[in-house]
C-alpha cells in the first residue's frame, strides 16, 4: 500500500487506433468528464500543421534532436509512422503518475507493445471504426490527405487492427457519447482492480 498521505500512482492508459478513427476528439471529450486524465504530449519529427501548437499538440523537433533524445533514453517508446518519428517522454509520464494523475498515451500499435513490455500494468485500449468503408469516408471528409496518403492509411489500418487481440479493451467508435461512456466504465473498472486499490491508504480502499 501507499504511504499515508501519498497519492496513489495514476493509471497508465494507452489509446491506439487507425488514423481518422477519432482518437483526438475522444481524448479531448474524455478529459472534460474525467479531469484527472492527462494526455501526454509526444515528440515528433513531422512538420507542424498551421492549426497545431508546439508543446500542446506535439513537441515538434528535427531528426537530429529526436536522435539525441533517443540516445539519452528519454523515450518510453518510439516508432516511425507514415515516414515520421514519434516518441513518448518518460520523465513527464512518471512525474504525472507519481502525482496521482491518470496518463493517457495516444500511440500506435508498435509503441503500445513497447509500453506493455516495460509497464505490464498499462491498460491497452484499441479504438476501431465501425468498418473500413466508414474509416475511408472519415479520412476523405477531413480533407487533409491526398489519395496516396488515404490509401496508405487504409492499408496501415488493416495491419493495425490485427493487433486487437493483444489489447485489453476494444471500443468501436461509431457514436462519440457511447465511446465516452465505455471509456468512463473502463476507468472505473481499473480503479477497482485489487492491484490498484492496494496502492491506496486503507481508508480509501474501504470507501472505494
Amino acid at each position: 500500500m501507499a504511504k499515508p498521505g501519498a497519492p496513489a500512482q495514476g493509471l497508465l492508459i494507452v489509446l491506439s487506433g487507425p488514423a481518422g478513427v477519432g482518437k483526438d476528439t475522444l481524448i479531448e471529450q474524455w478529459q472534460l468528464v474525467a479531469p484527472n486524465v492527462r494526455r501526454l504530449v509526444t515528440y515528433t519529427t513531422r512538420p507542424q500543421a498551421l492549426t497545431e501548437r508546439h508543446g500542446l499538440d506535439y513537441y515538434f523537433v528535427t531528426e537530429a534532436e529526436f536522435d539525441a533524445l533517443r540516445a539519452q533514453g528519454a523515450f518510453i517508446e518510439y516508432a516511425q509512422v507514415h515516414g515520421n518519428w514519434y516518441g513518448t517522454p518518460r520523465r513527464e509520464m512518471e512525474e504525472l503518475r507519481n502525482a496521482g494523475r491518470d496518463v493517457v498515451l495516444r500511440i500506435d500499435v508498435q509503441g503500445a507493445m513497447q509500453v506493455r513490455a516495460q509497464y505490464p500494468e498499462a491498460i491497452l485500449i484499441f479504438v476501431a471504426p465501425p468498418s473500413l468503408q466508414e474509416l475511408e469516408q472519415r479520412l476523405r471528409r477531413r480533407g487533409r490527405d491526398d489519395e496516396e496518403s488515404i490509401q496508405l492509411r487504409l492499408l496501415n489500418a488493416r495491419e493495425e487492427m490485427e493487433y486487437i487481440p493483444r489489447y485489453d479493451y476494444l471500443i468501436i467508435n461509431d457514436d462519440l457519447n457511447r465511446a465516452l461512456e465505455t471509456l468512463r466504465c473502463v476507468l472505473i473498472a481499473e480503479r477497482h482492480r485489487v492491484r490498484n486499490l492496494m496502492q491506496q491508504p486503507l481508508q480509501e480502499v474501504e470507501s472505494a
